[in-house]
């Protein structure tokens, strides 16, 4: 995976409460048995119409926010069925990071096992932000996970993460990969419970 460690880029305003993972990634897009095109399948019926044209009133359709790297949301963004497609969609879409109120819980997890940072803010904040990623003008942010800030036009915000989910997202590491950092220790592990129960061998 990607490492996360100070990125900067437009934010797209989603403020609508409970976008369900139906809405993020539709159901016709789960039939591949690999992870390919998803990127179209992102918020299509938001994006798209009937005939497959750009929706215009989308917000991310419109020109100012066609490089979105982060989405401010709602409360409960992600809410409904638990595929993973969701994130590998949004990702591969460019997005890199979600900042909101509250997300759903699998999504959320889903968020630190492949690389998407997800940012939980008190209301009064994801308010602000929502008014300032709104305008062209002020629709950039630079999101630092080393130091846990948002930096935008207005000011600077803190937050708070698991150090643990921190750690493998500034080092780009899945639970596969945070595993495999610790080998060494695995392996000792191992070996001393062998020695302690020979029978298991």
């Amino acid at each position: 995976m990607e490492p996360f460690k100070r990125v900067e880029g437009v934010a797209a305003p989603l403020p609508a409460a409970n976008i369900d993972t139906d809405v993020i990634m539709p159901k016709q897009f789960l039939k591949g048995i690999d992870r390919a095109g998803l990127a179209q399948g992102a918020f299509h019926d938001l994006r798209f119409d009937e005939a497959g044209a750009p929706r215009q009133d989308f917000i991310l359709n419109q020109a100012a926010w066609r490089e979105t790297r982060f989405l401010v949301t709602g409360p409960n963004f992600g809410c409904g069925s638990s595929r993973e497609h969701a994130v590998w969609g949004l990702s591969q879409l460019g997005i890199r990071a979600l900042i909101g109120t509250s997300f759903a819980g699998i999504l959320f997890d889903n968020c630190a096992r492949n690389g998407l940072l997800a940012i939980t803010l008190p209301p009064e904040e994801v308010e602000a932000l929502l008014a300032l990623v709104s305008q062209p003008k002020t629709n950039r942010l630079t999101v630092d996970l080393e130091t846990q800030t948002i930096e935008g036009a207005a000011g600077v915000w803190g937050f708070e993460i698991d150090p643990s989910r921190r750690h493998a997202l500034l080092n780009g590491l899945d639970a596969v990969g945070v595993a495999l950092a610790r080998a060494d220790e695995i392996k000792a592990f191992e070996t001393a419970h062998l020695k302690r129960h020979p029978w298991l061998a």
